[in-house]
């Protein structure tokens, strides 16, 4: 009975020991709980990480593909590094056993695309990065699971589309960035269920419309980033629907068709209380050519003084060319009565 007990003992031993084991290379740091393997040359995911570590560092290494539960036992992970490893590929669960993981951080890697179990096993997530890989589309089920996200970074990608239901498991979410990537549209319907986000950058895109009902849902929104995009135009009611305590908009760099109807538009907006225009004054017209890198604030007031003048030019031409166009007609029909005053007079002699 002694012999087992002192078995057991020295069983738990062991494997206490080997929870506290340093995988060759790295550094561990506060009984093993920080474990720093960055910039190590690893190929793949080390199996000795102590069982309690809650920060692991595998930046700058040469991972290239995570493989399938390559993070079992680390239940204690709450901190993730993987940035600059040259991750070109997740495999299926690669992610698994990090339930209770806070931070990941997967930028400037190689990823064309996330598996559609992505976020299954990381329902604790609260700040998510993926800046600065090659991702070119949002499906629907790789972002479903992460409940108690709040900070999403997808900036500098190839995104072309964001799939209607990619981000409606979202429904903490704070900070979304996306810009530097391929979007065209924001389409109603994509940001529905982000009603506690805050900051939406959306700068640097290819983005030329904003349907009408896109940003309806956003009610806490503080900042809308939209600088160097490819809008020409805009509809009021996109803006009067963001109803929010107060959202400063970024609009520069967009080439901006400078007519009157655009000026109708800004006018407006700059007279909504909540709405705060950052960069009114850095907006410069791309069209017509008489007015390209012209200020719109400069040129705003003289955009439908020109459509007025216009049309009052239009409307006293159409207006001459009546008047003369009657003249002509009473002339003629007073020549015309004349001749035939004189052919009556005419015939009366004859008789």
């Amino acid at each position: 009975m002694v012999g087992v007990f002192a078995l057991l003992l020295l069983s738990a031993v062991a494997l206490m020991q080997a929870s506290k084991l340093c995988p060759h290379s790295c550094l561990c740091y506060g009984s093993s709980n920080l474990v720093d393997c960055r910039a190590r040359g690893f190929t793949r995911v080390p199996h000795t990480l102590p069982h309690g570590t809650w920060l692991l560092d595998l930046g700058l290494n040469k991972l290239t593909e995570l493989r399938s539960h390559s993070f079992t036992g680390l239940w204690s992970l709450r901190i993730l590094v993987l940035s600059n490893s040259s991750v070109q590929l997740l495999q299926p669960q690669a992610l698994s056993s990090l339930s209770f993981l806070e931070k990941l951080d997967l930028s400037h890697n190689e990823l064309h695309s996330l598996p559609s179990d992505f976020s299954q096993s990381l329902s604790s997530l609260r700040e998510l990065r993926l800046d600065h890989n090659i991702l070119e589309h949002l499906a629907s089920t790789s972002l479903e699971w992460l409940e108690n996200l709040e900070k999403l970074d997808l900036s500098y990608n190839r995104i072309q589309a964001i799939e209607l239901r990619a981000l409606r498991g979202l429904s903490r979410l704070r900070h979304l960035y996306l810009q530097a990537n391929q979007l065209a549209v924001v389409q109603d319907g994509t940001l529905t269920m982000l009603q506690g986000l805050e900051v939406l950058l959306l700068g640097q895109n290819n983005i030329s419309k904003i349907e009408t009902e896109a940003l309806t849902s956003l009610h806490s929104l503080s900042v809308l980033g939209l600088e160097g995009n490819q809008l020409e135009r805009l509809k009021f009611k996109t803006f009067l629907n963001l109803q929010t305590p107060g959202t400063h908009l970024q609009l520069a760099g967009n080439p901006w068709m400078c007519d009157c109807d655009l000026h109708r538009v800004f006018s407006k907006i700059l007279r909504v209380r909540h709405l705060h225009m950052d960069d009114y004054r850095n907006i410069t017209c791309h069209a017509p050519p008489q007015l390209a890198g012209a200020s719109l604030a400069w040129v705003d007031s003289q955009l439908c003084m020109a459509e007025t003048a216009t049309v009052l030019v239009i409307t006293i031409t159409v207006l001459v060319t009546v008047v003369a166009a009657i003249v002509m007609a009473e002339r003629n029909r007073k020549k015309n009565q004349g001749k035939n005053l004189n052919e009556s007079e005419a015939e009366a002699q004859d008789k």
